[in-house]
């Protein structure tokens, strides 16, 4: 599949690119001086991903004049995307989206963070000063408490996005191997005086590595359940309006693409399968990362796995592949068809074509699969099942999973 990149999206007179919904925040640029690049994006001029991006309620924390403010929309706990697309990919708009911005609500109570609880946190009686004489905005605060394993509360650690950058630069841009992911441009490491200030501010326990940001490209901010406003669980009817799918044969489309993409999320571990020296086998499997919340859908249907540090790779013994390629789809699989019953459901509202649940999920299963390079179909009596095969082309680690009774 070719590859190409524009700075702007193009599109005619007549066509307006799509704008996200979601609670409007501003956030200030600052110039970064020290950042990590993916490796298939260092060719490409990319200005609005090499900055900080840092709410108006910081502004005390550092003594950098900012470049400029932007208008973003919320996105999860820590995160913002741009409303607007900033470039296109194989004629996808994909958005800014910025990991590390600052969250909102205490971390310990559903209480929001506002300057009283961020100045009884203090010692420091010349921050504390500075807090309390700043513009009163909407609060959003960078912490230096450790949360999540390694990164700090409201913020990102390095490793976590390390780990992002690896598996970003494993993909052909957006897909390895089937498996689609919203990739990670850069990584901006936040100057040491403001790293030094935030790092002030924690309840319990210090975040002691690296903080920076992660600057990512995504094709929306609608996810499977959680996390968003967006999403098909609680508002399918706007989704479809939001994506324009207006016709039939469009959400049939959207449909393929979802099955086609949430098999390959099903199938991660047989699509970066390696072998080892050993004789072990090795592969990605998901770390307290979920279909439901972790993952973007793209107006065409397909999902894009977002929260990428929780990826991690796993080493099995042969005889325990099988076992592993079930446990990863059992994972995710109840998600993957509740989202899709929501999809076909609304489909067929709004259509009026009701074919057979079973019937329907079949042929597009036989029509998503046709060109996947791992997972193909096999029948055996009233029983259709996802005959999984790997990377390494090892035919005795084929497994079949049943995934309809007819």
């Amino acid at each position: 599949m070719q590859k190409s990149l524009s700075v702007k999206p193009s599109h005619t007179k007549t066509e307006r690119p799509m704008k996200l919904k979601g609670s409007p925040i501003k956030l200030n640029t600052y110039e970064v001086s020290e950042m990590l690049t993916n490796r298939h994006f260092k060719e490409f001029k990319m200005d609005e991903f090499e900055k900080i991006h840092l709410p108006e309620s910081m502004t005390p924390f550092t003594n950098l004049n900012p470049l400029a403010t932007k208008e973003f929309v919320a996105d999860d706990n820590r995160g913002a995307v741009s409303p607007l697309p900033s470039l296109k990919m194989d004629g996808t708009d994909f958005y800014l989206s910025v990991k590390g911005i600052g969250s909102t609500t205490n971390p310990f109570s559903h209480q929001l963070l506002g300057k009283n609880e961020i100045c009884n946190l203090l010692k420091d009686s010349r921050l504390k000063e500075k807090i309390v004489n700043s513009a009163e905005t909407a609060p959003r605060y960078l912490t230096g408490e450790l949360w999540l394993r390694g990164s700090p509360y409201g913020g990102q650690g390095l490793d976590h996005a390390i780990t992002s950058m690896k598996v970003s630069e494993m993909a052909d841009l957006t897909s390895i191997h089937g498996f689609r992911i919203a990739p990670l441009v850069k990584i901006a490491f936040l100057p040491d005086d403001l790293e030094t200030e935030i790092k002030k501010i924690y309840w319990y326990r210090k975040f002691r590595g690296r903080m920076v940001q992660e600057t990512r490209l995504v094709p929306s901010n609608v996810r499977i359940y959680f996390h968003s406003g967006s999403t098909i669980g609680s508002n399918i009817k706007s989704i479809f309006n939001m994506f324009q799918l207006d016709k039939n044969d469009k959400a049939l489309e959207f449909l393929r693409n979802f099955v086609k993409s949430g098999i390959a999320y099903l199938t991660l571990f047989v699509r970066t399968l390696k072998v080892n020296v050993d004789g072990t086998f090795s592969g990605l499997d998901f770390y307290d990362v979920w279909l439901d919340k972790d993952a973007v859908l793209a107006p065409d249907g397909t999902i894009f796995f977002v929260d990428l540090e929780g990826l991690e790779w796993i080493t099995v013994e042969e005889k325990k592949i099988s076992e592993k390629i079930d446990d990863q789809i059992y994972r995710s699989l109840y998600e993957f068809m509740f989202a899709y019953e929501q999809i076909e459901r609304e489909r067929s509202a709004r259509f009026g074509d009701c074919t057979d649940r079973k019937v329907q999920f079949e042929y597009l299963l036989k029509d998503a699969l046709k060109d996947d390079e791992v997972v193909d179909l096999a029948s055996e009596g009233q029983s259709l099942k996802l005959l999984i095969g790997n990377i390494l082309g090892e035919q005795r680690l084929t497994k079949e999973f049943p995934i309809l009774d007819r």
